[in-house]
């Protein structure tokens, strides 16, 4: 007999375990505090700005806030004079006071160790994004020290009648230990080396790449301009200039740091999962590490109603849900939320109830279906730019590294299925690419539709505003177009490569 959780006694158990109402993520309501992580496509907005700066100058910048932060787990390193006899936990509560004496509350970021002339203070995060942290320093060129603690002063310590003495430097002292490097530099341990790793999507990654850190190593490269070499997938940047520089590293960090970083923390999720778990709060650690997947995918430029103006794999859904024809519940319109983010949604409201209840190995499929919906837009996004290379006059030097950069994002899992395919798809897009075939692009996809558990109907074709058809050849899996759009092929190439 089949038993069927009340839909009810789901809502129930999901308002029980959650102390507070934290605020909605493009309509997804986290159970736990994510504003911090939330705030990292910040880093991500600030690198994509920098970049567009264009001056050698900007780009350093952009390349340091890529490395060390600007808006994510900020923390203070102070030094502490005298020095404390005793050791002091980490997280252990600490209060201080800003430069104009308002209270700072923190925690104590890693253990103090008796008569230890450093301490490390982590800013306490809020529950209201427009607030999570006031003191935004790293590597930002514009460095927000209004919430950092103060140059010199004392940190009152919870449960304690002692007092630390500390100074340091508010520019250089206030540092974010999340960075988007890391989450590539970070993933062999993460990823590969932990318990239950490594994780599938991963594994097929490194064995497409044979690098633990692939996707740093690309990034690096293109902010060098020099050459990535990889087991498969090479990628030669000196070969481009600026235009072609800012697109492989902005796609590069948007879509293989962070795209991978999202599975890794809904894989985490489900590791920590304590099966048949009825006690209240068990399960709070893995809903936390499922939030933060929530918030990684969608970044806080989106709002609590997913109607902003976003950076990270949320709004590349939005943007390419336009060009193909998949918005809206039934993945058939041109305006709207894409049918991708609507169904990736719907499994992350779904696996988070699971989670909640202690169904841990019945969550799994809905991070199945997460994954394979976030492989479409980095699908939608080659089938694009492979076809205005092809199609365009004189197609740019962004145009090729925008279509490079997406197959790069999504060649691994192509390879998983099929070697060959893979190759035909890299041979077509890869950096330095001599020509562009869009139909052998687009072939070689379909034919491994079905390994990847793609639904050709949620990838769309391209669509052409100006005639109200899909571009040539370049319709739905298994749809055919008519010669009758060649008519219309310039102004609608040059339309669509406008676009985003």
């Amino acid at each position: 007999m089949v038993f069927f959780r009340p839909v009810a006694l789901l809502a129930l158990a999901l308002a029980s375990s959650a102390s507070a109402s934290f605020e909605a993520i493009a309509g997804y309501e986290p159970l736990s505090i994510v504003t911090d992580h939330n705030a990292i496509d910040k880093d991500q907005a600030l690198i994509e700005s920098l970049l567009a700066t264009g001056t050698t100058q900007s780009i350093q910048q952009a390349k340091d806030v890529y490395e060390k932060g600007a808006f994510s787990k900020t923390v203070a390193t102070v030094t502490v004079s005298p020095s404390l006899a005793t050791a002091i936990a980490k997280g252990t509560k600490l209060s201080g006071k800003t430069a104009d004496g308002t209270q700072v509350d923190g925690t104590l970021f890693e253990a103090y160790t008796a008569n230890s002339g450093t301490l490390r203070f982590q800013y306490e995060v809020n529950s209201k994004q427009a607030q999570y942290v006031n003191c935004q320093v790293g590597a930002n060129p514009d460095p927000n020290i209004e919430g950092c603690l103060a140059t010199s002063g004392t940190l009152a310590i919870e449960g304690s009648v002692d007092s630390i003495t500390y100074s340091y430097s508010q520019t250089t002292g206030n540092t974010n230990e999340r960075t988007i490097r890391g989450f590539s530099t970070g993933a062999k341990a993460k990823m590969n080396d932990c318990d239950n790793c490594p994780y599938p999507m991963y594994e097929k990654f490194y064995n497409y790449y044979g690098e633990f850190d692939y996707a740093d190593k690309w990034v690096q490269a293109a902010f060098a301009l020099q050459k990535a070499d990889f087991t498969n997938g090479d990628a030669d940047f000196s070969l481009y200039g600026e235009a072609g520089q800012a697109q492989a590293v902005k796609k590069g960090t948007a879509y293989m740091n962070v795209w991978m970083y999202v599975l890794r923390n809904l894989e985490h999720a489900l590791d920590n999962c304590k099966e048949g778990c009825s006690t209240a709060g068990c399960n709070d650690g893995p809903v936390h590490s499922w939030d933060e997947g929530v918030a990684f995918y969608t970044g806080s430029l989106e709002g609590q109603d997913g109607a902003g103006s976003g950076v990270m794999p949320y709004a590349l859904a939005d943007k390419r849900c336009v060009n193909f024809k998949t918005c809206g519940d039934l993945a058939d319109a041109l305006t709207g939320t894409s049918h991708v983010n609507i169904e990736i949604f719907r499994y992350f409201k779904l696996g988070l109830g699971k989670l909640i209840n202690g169904e841990c190995s019945a969550a799994r499929p809905d991070k199945e279906k997460i994954e394979t919906l976030m492989l479409v837009p980095l699908i939608q996004g080659t089938l694009r730019y492979a076809y205005i290379v092809e199609n365009k006059a004189a197609p740019s030097e962004k145009d090729k590294a925008e279509g490079a950069t997406f197959a790069a994002a999504v060649l691994p899992a192509v390879h998983a299925c099929n070697e060959e395919d893979a190759q035909e798809i890299y041979d077509n897009m890869k950096v330095g690419a001599a020509t562009t075939d869009f139909k052998a692009v687009k072939n070689a996809f379909e034919r491994q539709y079905g390994c990847m558990k793609i639904d050709g109907k949620q990838v769309g074709g391209l669509w052409d505003d100006a005639s109200g058809k899909y571009f040539e050849g370049a319709g739905p899996a298994g749809v055919a177009t008519t010669s009758t759009l060649l008519a219309v092929g310039a102004a609608g190439i040059a339309a669509l490569s406008m676009l985003f």
